[in-house]
């Protein structure tokens, strides 16, 4: 299983996803707290890891990081 890292911005919708393979969770995580240290306060970011076999997989299951608030 892939680990996904997204970054996404609640107000806007805007979206970035880094993946990682197999093996790289703890890489993921680390990548994971470093941002959130970098948008301490900015309560419109979200930035969690998700482990998906595909990031087309994680689309469907996690779809509110893939949408604008209007369309959710």
């Amino acid at each position: 299983m892939r680990n996904f890292l997204v970054v996404y911005n609640r107000r806007t919708g805007a979206n970035h996803v880094r993946e990682f393979p197999a093996g790289h969770g703890r890489e993921a995580i680390r990548e994971r707290f470093l941002l959130e240290r970098q948008h301490r306060g900015d309560s419109d970011i979200e930035i969690v890891v998700l482990g998906s076999e595909s990031q087309d997989e994680l689309m469907q299951t996690h779809s509110r990081y893939f949408r604008t608030a209007t369309q959710i």
